[in-house]
């Protein structure tokens, strides 16, 4: 099981504009800061959407650490 505090801090990072969800676009530029310059845009959009329960195409908080439980 994750540690919750330390998935805020994650999710804080990756949440660009802090407006509590992550977008593609978000997730994409998250992995380019820690080197992962080979995720694409489509790669991005298809993550998200298998870890969005809602279907809404970006990850709330609770949606990410729904899949940091699994």
């Amino acid at each position: 099981m994750a540690d919750i505090e330390e998935a805020r801090k994650d999710f804080q990072r990756i949440d660009a504009d802090g407006d509590g969800f992550i977008t593609a676009a978000e997730f994409k530029s998250a992995l380019a800061q820690e080197g992962d310059w080979n995720m694409t845009d489509t790669v991005a959009e298809a993550v998200i959407k298998t870890r969005d329960l809602d279907g809404d195409k970006v990850l709330s908080f609770d949606e990410f650490w729904t899949y940091l439980n699994k």
